[in-house]
């Protein structure tokens, strides 16, 4: 028996690969699926199934473009809908692979649809849990995704918790836990950095397990401080539920070359977005007019999908060329296909006065600034849990996510920074495209000014937020 976790950490997210004795199944898999035939065809393996744990929210599946290339089944739980052929299973449906056996658990709540795999080894035993968006290391899968007319956050919180408590608790300590998702995903707000852990360290010290806790305490705790969700999560589930074209050709549009001529009528068409993805310090000495930051080395598939949103979006790049490809599947991860092409020879065929720079500061020169004036325009664009442990006395909270410019001071200098210096890039260049260039960048951000003599809030318990 074999199992094997791919995580890819841009989207904080586990997919997982399962053999025994010559067939395979692949849990959740990303849209670009070589990896898992690779690993079969490696192996003298055929893959048997696709399991989908749920209607992923947060990234294009490649439930489809495997079971075309590989002739697999595709599993979902019960109540799933969908606009393609697939197996929708009972509860407690069981699988065999090769000599192993792989059972549906539905675990509602996080979605309704929503199931966990239990893999029972050779002899029977409970061996392994995959559990999806069920249940996280640290955490359980947010409630409020699925809400409909019928159903409140609320509602779901309390089938989840009701999910948990009755089939994934009884399960014995040592079986192994394979989430969905780890740190940094919008999908829960308190998963551990850890990508593997097990059922008896979850039940001790993850907070949403605890034996004493009743429902209403449940449902209030899962509920309470939970983020917007980035406005991408529905499309991703539309792809996911509706379908999409499982002959992905990202790659080649992406490697279009487009001359600075072509490039600058291209993005007059209606709707374009010139993406810029190289790193923050290049960006800054000098840009397209008009480019959104983003750039390729931070979060970039999460955060293309929470600014740009609609992935029908047509998107122009401005990339190195030797990481053209890597862009373009990062893209198709979140399901933002409409490349036109990318600026053939970048930011250095262009006309040079024509381009636009970004002011850009270290902490020390903003350390400088503030001690003369403590007065000026500060604009903290981290999360709110992030500004709460702690923050620039007079700094103004304006989360990237959501990012309102009457927060701004339209008549003077603002002073923006983040955590490290990347998503205040992104920040910047937002409100310059939208006209307002009296902001100038904190370079390093938060971490590089809490070493200065800026004046901090208090430190506060993480716990107490």
């Amino acid at each position: 028996m074999k199992v094997e976790q791919i995580y890819t950490s841009c989207l904080a997210q586990g997919s997982y690969y399962i053999e025994s004795n010559g067939e395979a199944a692949v849990i959740d898999p990303l849209r670009e699926v070589g990896t898992y035939i690779a690993m079969a065809a490696d192996r003298g393996a055929k893959i048997k199934y696709v399991f989908e744990t749920h209607f992923h929210a947060d990234f294009v599946s490649g439930h489809l473009t495997l079971a075309q290339q590989t002739g697999a089944d595709i599993v979902f739980g019960p109540t799933a809908n969908t606009n393609f052929n697939c197996l929708v299973v009972e509860d407690n449906q069981e699988f065999k692979v090769g000599d192993i056996t792989i059972k549906l658990l539905h675990t509602p709540g996080h979605t309704m649809e929503s199931s966990s795999y239990l893999l029972l080894d050779e002899n029977g035993k409970e061996t392994a849990l995959f559990s999806g968006d069920t249940l996280f290391l640290g955490d359980v899968g947010r409630p409020d995704l699925a809400q409909k007319s019928d159903l409140t956050q609320e509602d779901l919180a309390g089938i989840l918790f009701d999910s948990l408590r009755n089939k994934i608790m009884p399960l014995p300590d040592d079986v192994v836990v394979y989430p969905g998702h780890g740190a940094g995903s919008a999908c829960g707000k308190n998963m551990s950095k850890e990508t593997v852990g097990s059922i008896g360290y979850e039940k001790a010290n993850n907070y949403a397990l605890r034996a004493d806790m009743t429902k209403q305490e449940f449902v209030q705790e899962v509920t309470e401080g939970i983020l917007p969700p980035p406005a991408y999560f529905p499309e991703n589930v539309r792809l996911n539920k509706q379908g999409y074209n499982p002959e992905n050709d990202n790659i080649a549009k992406a490697n279009i070359p487009l001359s600075v001529e072509e490039f600058k009528a291209k993005s007059i068409q209606e709707g374009v977005i010139i993406l810029d993805v190289r790193s923050a310090a290049d960006f800054v000495k000098g840009f397209v007019p008009n480019s959104i930051f983003i750039g390729i080395d931070g979060g970039f598939a999460p955060w293309v999908g929470t600014i740009i949103m609609q992935v029908e979006t047509p998107i122009l790049l401005v990339c190195d060329a030797n990481r053209l490809e890597e862009v373009a599947t990062r893209l198709s991860r979140v399901g933002f296909d409409n490349i036109l092409g990318h600026l053939s020879g970048g930011v250095e065929v262009w006309d040079q006065d024509d381009l636009e720079t970004m002011n850009s500061i270290t902490a020390d020169t903003f350390n400088t600034i503030y001690q003369r004036d403590n007065q000026i325009d500060i604009i903290d664009v981290r999360k709110e849990a992030e500004y709460k442990t702690r923050h620039i006395v007079s700094a103004v909270l304006n989360p990237l996510s959501n990012l309102e410019n009457d927060k701004l001071n339209a008549s003077a200098e603002n002073f923006v920074h983040c955590a490290g210096g990347y998503r205040s890039v992104i920040a910047c260049s937002l409100l310059k495209r939208e006209g307002m260039h009296n902001v100038t960048n904190i370079e390093g951000g938060f971490g590089a000014i809490k070493n200065t003599v800026i004046d901090l809030s208090a430190e506060v318990c993480p716990s107490t937020l």
